[in-house]
Formats: structure tokens, C-alpha cells, sequence
């Protein structure tokens, strides 16, 4: 599969780079970017995916995150994905945040005419990390996921369908239980349709009543965040669902930060430390 190189910038020994390839299960261009670490001209590198949230793009996660620095101490390569395929045409693609362009939830899309196109969990669990593996120096023995947001829900959702795949998984403000907040609820229906039944495999707090994950799963969460009042979050019912299933996971309330990546910044290296211990890499 031809990628395109379309930017590329030197960062702490190591580059950002920027690529643009045709997706088959997305029927459409899709656009991610990779930091390399200065480690992988010597050896393959464990990866670690970033799925980011409602409205952003490639670019958000490499540009305001400054993850850079400690992933190229312990030697980690960092993939981004857009959102969402984009510019398609579709009726109504653009008309909402939260729906359409940048909004795919990382689902695979049931509805027409969202099926044509918007297969991102596939897109994210397959076609990429393929991609990753034939075109850079990587041990896909060793890979991880984290996301923020609507990103939180498809790394959650990710790790706990794929356990033996990621050997860590953290989120920054996920969205825990779409089934049951606004968000989900507009983006599962026009995705997915109106078997909630079918909603079930994309919702972090019903996957972990089945899932075999075992290692723990890190969240930070802003007490100050407004989507938390909104009840799009609700870090609460994804709580009570992993104590009920033996779940361990490290729920972090943070004092007076918001949903914004001010707040992904201040606590970014100890989400990369989280991975970079799974992984080998301390």
C-alpha cells in the first residue's frame, strides 16, 4: 500500500512525520501521523496508538500533547489516525461535532450511507496497524492503546476486545458508557441503527463484563470538566462495572482541570511511563 509523506519535522532526535494513503475498508483517503524515536534506526520499537476525540484530526494529538520528549527516551513509536474519513460528500457529513467529519466513534458504521465508509474500528484494529508493521521498524509484539475522549472510548473499547493484543490501555476523560449519554446515543443510531443490542460491542462499560483483559487501565479525569456535568462521560458506571467484573482500574480525579489537552499535557508522561513499563521500555 503507497503512503505519502506529506510533512516531516526533526523532535527530540527522532521525527513527526505526516502521511496521507488510500484506506480499503474506509473507501476513502485516510490521513494519520508517526513519531519515530532515534531507537528505531538501530531496532524495531513497540508502538503505542493515540485515538483522539470529537473534531480533531492527525495533527491535534503530535502538536499540543508533547508526548515526544518522553517517547523518545524510552524508544516508543507513537501513531495518531484521523478521526474519520472526510470531504466524502455524504449527506449530512458536516452538519454536526459530534456526528460525521471527526466524529466516527470508532465504530464499524451498519446504516447506510455511513457503511460505505466509516469502518474505523476495523480501520483501527486492522488496515493500520498492518500498514504500521509492513512500512516501519516495529515489533508488533510489543503495542499498546490510549485515547482522550470519544479516543478514550475506542482505546478502551480496542483493549478490551482484543486483550491479547495491547499490553496496556489508559484514557484521558473517555467516554465510558455511550450507550447511555447523548453523544453515543446520536452517534450509535445513525451509525449503527436502532438495535441497541448492536451497541453493546462498542460500549467500554458493557465489554468489560466479558472481556479476559487483565492488566490494569489507568483514566485521568478532570473534576472541572464540563462534559462530566453533561453526563456524556460518566466515568462512575464504568467504575462500578470493572469492580463488579475484578477489573483493576485507576480511576484519578483530577482537581480543577478540564477536558482540554492543557490537561492532557500536565499528565501525559505518566500515561507514557504506564505504557513504556508494559511494554519493556523502563
Amino acid at each position: 500500500m503507497t503512503l505519502t509523506l506529506t510533512q516531516q519535522n526533526r523532535s527530540f532526535g527522532g521525527t513527526t512525520q505526516f502521511y496521507q494513503h488510500s484506506s480499503q475498508c474506509c473507501n476513502a483517503p485516510m490521513r494519520f501521523s508517526v513519531y519515530i524515536p532515534s531507537q528505531a534506526s538501530q531496532q524495531p520499537v513497540p508502538i503505542l496508538y493515540w485515538l483522539s476525540g470529537l473534531t480533531c484530526t492527525e495533527e491535534n494529538f503530535m502538536t499540543k500533547a508533547g508526548a515526544q520528549r518522553l517517547a523518545a527516551q524510552y524508544g516508543l513509536l507513537l501513531v495518531a489516525p484521523d478521526t474519520s474519513p472526510r470531504n466524502l460528500g455524504l449527506p449530512g457529513e458536516d452538519d454536526r461535532w459530534d456526528f460525521g467529519s471527526g466524529a466516527s466513534f470508532y465504530v464499524d458504521a451498519t446504516e447506510l450511507p455511513w457503511a460505505k465508509h466509516y469502518q474505523m474500528y476495523r480501520y483501527v484494529t486492522e488496515e493500520l496497524p498492518a500498514l504500521i508493521e509492513e512500512n516501519f521498524p516495529v515489533d508488533p509484539t510489543r503495542q499498546s492503546i490510549f485515547g482522550h475522549s470519544m479516543g478514550g472510548h475506542g482505546a478502551l473499547i480496542c483493549a478490551l476486545r482484543h486483550p491479547s493484543r495491547y499490553q496496556s490501555v489508559s484514557a484521558f476523560a473517555p467516554i465510558t458508557a455511550p450507550m447511555s449519554c447523548p453523544w453515543g446515543e446520536t452517534a450509535f443510531r445513525g451509525y449503527l441503527g436502532e438495535n441497541r443490542q448492536s451497541w453493546a460491542a462498542y460500549d467500554a462499560s458493557e465489554l468489560v463484563k466479558t472481556s479476559t483483559w487483565q492488566g490494569p487501565i489507568l483514566i485521568d479525569q478532570g473534576d472541572a470538566d464540563s462534559f462530566l456535568d453533561q453526563g456524556q462521560l460518566l466515568p462512575e458506571r464504568f467504575e462500578t462495572a470493572c469492580q463488579q467484573a475484578g477489573i483493576d482500574l485507576r480511576l484519578r480525579m483530577r482537581s480543577g482541570y478540564d477536558h482540554s489537552y492543557y490537561f492532557i499535557a500536565s499528565f501525559i508522561d505518566d500515561h507514557l511511563r504506564h505504557h513504556a513499563e508494559a511494554l519493556g521500555c523502563v
